[in-house]
């Protein structure tokens, strides 16, 4: 016999039925996740990030256009990508030219302190004209280029050579919609993504029962945004339609990259979606509209917020109506994950079109940093240049002379001439790489590199400390129309004007380079410190070893020399050679040392005991200092290589004429700077404003005030201000 249900029960049934398929259709969203697999995908996410954090840089430039000669002036500014927020992870930016065909024409680096620093390129006045890429990025973005680092269209014009290049861009190799959404190989699952009147995310998952069949009845959703998870869930395909309701305040603003996976962890659909942020202007820079020449005008940068101060600024003066390139804010919503931007997805975002439109334009975009099929796979990517953020390093390779192949677990030598030895050792990988860690300075360093074992016939290649990994080329009439500056030949004639007069030589205040040698020998006090001055010439230094040096031994059979140390505790040689240096140089034939004239040696240094520097153990060591102290007076040891290193180059400082002074402001000698001002570092008193004065030319026309920096909560900004000089 059947129980019979009263009213009361049947609505209560009826409720629950109607709340669970509100639930499936995903007008709820609940923040419980099934365990399993939306752990395991966040945790090997979390673990990724911060495995291989993503450096992002953006360099605000002077101008856009130059002319073949010219200083471009720069300023850098150094992100980590996950928090959009200046980092202190990287000391040194590597900053090159690129011409139209993938060819360095200038490289340099510059310090980077806190997240910035300022730097100069001195562009060879034998350029072609056409459009060159600025690319830059630290030694840690190298191991994830061509795709990680910063790059930037520079058109010089070269108004005395009638070489032009055609015009090409780095192409952007990245994968269609449909690529991205077909990636499962099963039938039945199609997915739309929108926006409510509210500006709430839509996603709408239409799933057949074959596909259900096949593949399970849910899906895993995973949002982030940059490296931050915004959503991780299991979603529920209770029957052909799905609709899951993403509130925007659960999302944060920037790019947002929503993944949706099967039951197996396999990504079955990817999309980019934009959510503006709601920060409200908080900076004003007031400038006047209109000036004369050579008048002095002033730029007043005004923070309205009481939340934050001003960290870095960076103002340019420089004539307006040239080539568009986003300012620092808006770049730093893409950076250099998703590849090469189209310049109206930027100019779009400037104009403040909608979200909606923004995503439309975002199609088929895809991100170079976070790939699944790495992600979540026990294949990462093979990391060789560490992070330079207190050290710079040198990387090359040892190879056999004969074959060319890579000579492993071979120990080098680095050493640092000078009467204070410097040494370093490295062992060669797998593949024959080395490196060796070397000061973060603008000193120049006399180094000589050389294996230990120079029996073995190799030969050692420097790498070059710049990248030589290129983004393909593709024609940049294919993207956009050809550019022609417009003011490209009003620049190459101020150019040659103020060359001609001079009128833009400032006096040159850097000092001159020069070596700089140790302060502190790498071995410490010695057992033996022998300065020869000290007592009575001999002539030879096999004399010197016998009556000066005990427990040193130089001995000779046969015109073959050997220096060998007794061991302090055994009183008797070591078993293995003790190892030699003139002037810190290691060098493997003692008969060098037996050869030196003592009138040239100012000390000889001994060490008695076993030494070890790092894992390397010396079984005793001699050094012998000449007067000069620089590795002149003998050889060069075989296999080595001696060369001059500096990790920057000093900051040459940017110059305009003060006309404060009547006479130099009434002088007939012509004006026509292209830059009227820069500065890549202005100080903000008390954090809150900031002011500069600067003084306009003799050039009259439309010019532009480029504000760009960075507040101290690290919120980015760009402000375009337009001054008419007539």
């Amino acid at each position: 016999m059947k129980r019979k249900m009263n009213s009361h029960s049947v609505i209560y049934k009826s409720i629950v039925l109607a709340f669970a398929l509100l639930l499936s259709r995903g007008l709820f969203v609940s923040g419980q996740n099934t365990p399993g697999f939306t752990e395991a995908l966040e945790r090997k996410f979390t673990e990724y990030c911060n495995s291989f954090p993503r450096e992002e840089m953006y360099v605000h430039t002077d101008r856009e256009e130059y002319v073949a000669g010219e200083d471009l002036w720069l300023a850098a500014y150094l992100f980590d990508g996950k928090t959009a927020t200046l980092s202190g992870g990287s000391s040194l930016a590597y900053i090159e030219i690129l011409n139209p065909e993938n060819r360095p024409v200038v490289q340099k680096r510059i310090r980077l302190e806190n997240g910035t620093g300022p730097g100069n390129l001195e562009l060879p006045d034998s350029l072609s004209t056409g459009t060159y890429c600025l690319r830059a990025y630290t030694g840690w973005m190298k191991n994830f280029l061509p795709d990680n680092c910063f790059m930037k269209p520079v058109y010089i014009t070269n108004a005395l050579s009638g070489k032009k290049y055609n015009s090409v861009w780095p192409a952007a190799s990245q994968p269609t919609e449909s690529e991205v959404r077909n990636v499962t190989g099963i039938s039945g699952l199609y997915i739309r993504t929108g926006r409510d009147s509210s500006g709430n995310v839509v996603i709408t998952v239409n799933s057949t029962g074959s596909y259900r069949t096949k593949a399970g009845s849910a899906l895993y959703l995973f949002i982030r945004t940059h490296g931050v998870i915004n959503m991780n869930r299991q979603l529920s395909l209770p029957d052909n339609f799905t609709e899951i309701t993403i509130p925007r305040d659960q999302l944060s603003p920037g790019i947002n990259h929503i993944t949706l996976f099967s039951l197996a962890g396999r990504p079955v659909f990817e999309k980019l979606m934009y959510t503006p942020a709601e920060a409200p202007v908080f900076l004003n820079a007031d400038v006047a509209s209109v000036a004369a020449t050579r008048q002095e005008v002033g730029v007043e940068i005004e923070n309205k917020s009481s939340a934050t101060g001003i960290k870095k600024l960076s103002i340019s003066v420089s004539p307006g109506g040239g080539r568009y390139f986003p300012g620092i804010d808006d770049y730093m919503l893409f950076g250099s994950e998703f590849g090469v931007i189209p310049e109206k997805l930027y100019k779009a975002l400037g104009e403040g079109m909608s979200p909606d439109s923004i995503d439309v334009m975002m199609s088929g975009l895809r991100s170079s940093w976070i790939d699944w099929n790495i992600v979540l796979s026990s294949r990462k990517p093979e990391i060789r240049y560490a992070m330079e953020k207190t050290a710079h390093y040198l990387y090359g390779h040892l190879l056999n002379k004969s074959t060319l192949k890579p000579d492993s677990g071979q120990v080098l030598f680095l050493s640092f001439p000078g009467k204070n030895a410097g040494f370093r050792y490295a062992v060669t990988d797998k593949d024959g790489c080395f490196r060796f860690k070397l000061p973060v300075d603008h000193h120049f360093r006399d180094l000589v590199i050389q294996p230990e074992d120079n029996s073995r016939g190799n030969n050692i290649r420097l790498e070059s400390p710049f990248s030589e990994k290129y983004p393909p080329l593709m024609p940049a009439d294919s993207l956009t129309p050809a550019y022609e500056p417009p003011a490209g030949s009003k620049l190459a004639i101020n150019y040659q004007v103020t060359r001609i007069y001079g009128s833009d030589q400032a006096p040159d205040t850097t000092e001159a380079a020069s070596f700089v040698r140790g302060k502190y020998r790498f071995y410490g006090t010695p057992d033996i410190e022998l300065v020869l001055a000290d007592y009575i010439k001999l002539p030879v230094m096999h004399e010197v070893f016998f009556e000066l040096m005990p427990g040193v031994f130089m001995k000779e059979r046969k015109g073959i020399y050997d220096i060998y140390v007794h061991d302090i505790v055994d009183n008797r040689p070591y078993d293995r050679p003790t190892i030699l240096l003139v002037d810190g140089v290691v060098v493997k034939d003692p008969a060098v040392i037996a050869g030196l004239d003592p009138e040239l040696v100012e000390r000889i240094d001994a060490v008695k005991s076993r030494y070890f520097i790092g894992e390397y153990l010396f079984f005793g060591l001699v050094n012998v200092i000449t007067k000069a102290g620089d590795f002149s007076d003998v050889p060069l040891p075989d296999q080595a290589i001696r060369f001059p290193w500096q990790a920057f180059a000093r900051l040459k400082s940017f110059s305009a004429p003060d006309y404060d002074d009547a006479v130099l402001k009434n002088s007939r000698v012509p004006d026509f700077r292209n830059t009227l001002y820069w500065n890549p570092s202005v100080s903000a008193e008390k954090e809150t404003s900031a002011g500069v004065k600067f003084w306009t030319s003799d050039f009259r026309g439309p010019f532009e005030v480029l504000v760009q920096g960075v507040t101290e909560r690290g919120d980015s900004f760009s402000l375009r201000k337009a001054i008419l000089v007539r």
